[in-house]
């Protein structure tokens, strides 16, 4: 963004809360010190009651609001400055070790929340996970439902806000969802000096049975096999690192185990050495310390892990450390996560955007979050591999960004294992021959060019 109309300091610091709250003085009856601790005590007590719940209960934040007003005598204005009231507190006892008061503040943070929106906001409780009915672990959630209250502080402290990025796609659902009319919407081709990225579609096994995560096929053993062969076959053709991405945890747990009992996780260790993304944050990062070693070494890795988990999100895998990605399905959401049906509601009523369009939207953009970890650079190279029959599809594969698709031959679709290995051995060895470095330095849109675009309405 420019054109800035003052300091973005404020902003930046409490982007979510609107201006006149932060304007407002902090009410007298949490004040002094020992009232506030006794009126958050009131407030953890009744969260505490909440979670004894043995039904699943959805509700708006106003609901949520009349229920605590009746039972404790909380209102929603002393409610919006327990953010405010408690880090000033903190700041006044000199206390430097925040970890210690994390879950209060979580608490402070979620009261200041419920209390500022009365809309765009779902409180969902649950008294057990639903694919773990008979384990009791209750937990109470504030989901956002509306990205646009993100933004809408950004939109009117600035005066020109530019959005950016490689997976904005497809680009006219973003207006929608966050609720703004652009003044120019304009998608790049990816100036490269030669074609370093190979994106492919594998629909089939070697043996011809077509390959899908689909719930009713994820389980067959020949998908199971035919995912394996191909891991397998890429490892052999393949140097240095390889990286692959599961639909979610569970998924590659189970895909993980019956590769071990059909004997591929042996064959792939005579290849490369494999290592595997956990929901442990410590043992995610020494296992990609440690791939990042092997692949220094010339032994080789595969990094097994998950679309929508850490490494998909942020972790790049630029150079020798990511030759080939392999996106094994199409990453949808959980779909009966009720956070997920709640703004499906709130999207479907509010923006009028329909929930298949969404969800494939949604799926398809962490795809291409997936597959991009690999390329960082102009200078890069890589091949990415996207395993499922679906992505044939037009309604799937034209939502993949431009400078994907751009890349994506009619040779490159639809292609069985053998025929991938085919591509991949090929494209190895035109990256492997010497290119002009000095070409990925220069400026490669001419001032006519640019003067066309302008033209055009691409530039304002």
């Amino acid at each position: 963004g420019g054109g800035a109309r003052g300091g973005g300091e404020d902003l930046l610091a409490n982007p979510v809360l609107p201006e006149d709250i932060l304007q407002e003085t902090v009410p007298g009856n949490i004040r002094r010190a020992e009232h506030f601790v006794t009126f958050m005590r009131r407030l953890v007590s009744y969260l505490r009651e909440k979670l004894r719940a043995t039904q699943v209960v959805h509700e708006t934040p106003p609901v949520f609001l009349q229920a605590l007003a009746e039972r404790v005598h909380v209102d929603a204005k002393t409610l919006k400055f327990c953010y405010d009231r408690l880090s000033s507190l903190l700041k006044t006892l000199e206390i430097t070790d925040n970890d210690e008061f994390g879950p209060i503040q979580l608490v402070a943070d979620f009261a200041t929340l419920v209390g500022t929106y009365a809309k765009g906001f779902a409180l969902i409780t649950e008294p057990f996970d639903s694919r773990l009915p008979n384990i009791p672990d209750p937990v109470i959630q504030l989901s956002c439902l509306d990205a646009s209250l993100a933004m809408k502080p950004i939109f009117s402290k600035f005066q020109s806000v530019v959005i950016t990025s490689g997976t904005l796609s497809p680009i006219d659902l973003y207006p929608r969802i966050l609720n703004f009319n652009p003044v120019a919407i304009q998608s790049f081709s990816m100036t490269l000096p030669r074609d370093c990225i190979c994106p492919v579609v594998v629909t089939r096994g070697a043996d011809q049975m077509p390959v899908s995560t689909k719930y009713e096929m994820r389980g067959d053993p020949g998908v199971v096999r035919n995912y394996g062969r191909l891991l397998v076959e890429l490892a052999a053709v393949v140097p240095d690192g390889v990286v692959c991405f599961f639909v979610s945890y569970l998924y590659m747990d189970s895909i993980i185990s019956k590769w071990h009992d059909m004997g591929i996780l042996q064959e792939l260790m005579a290849h490369k050495l494999v290592f595997i993304e956990t929901q442990d944050v410590v043992e995610t990062t020494l296992a990609l310390d440690n791939f990042r070693r092997a692949c220094d070494s010339g032994r080789g890795a595969v990094f097994l892990s998950v679309a929508r988990g850490k490494v998909a999100e942020g972790i790049d895998f630029d150079r020798h450390y990511g030759r080939c990605v392999v996106m094994y399905g199409v990453p949808y959401q959980y779909t009966l996560s009720r956070i997920l049906r709640a703004r499906l509601d709130y999207l479907r009523d509010t923006f009028h955007i329909k929930e298949d369009d969404y969800l494939a939207f949604d799926a398809v953009r962490q795809a291409a979050q997936c597959v991009g970890r690999v390329i960082r650079s102009k200078a890069d190279y890589g091949i990415m591999v996207f395993a499922d029959k679906r992505y044939q599809r037009h309604d799937k594969r034209d939502k993949l960004p431009g400078w994907i698709t751009r890349h994506l031959r009619e040779a490159h679709l639809n292609l069985s294992t053998d025929m991938l290995l085919t591509v991949a051995r090929d494209f190895m060895r035109s990256m492997a021959q010497p290119f002009d470095r000095g070409e990925v330095g220069r400026l490669l849109l001419s001032e006519e060019q640019v003067n066309m675009l302008e033209a055009s309405g691409g530039v304002v």
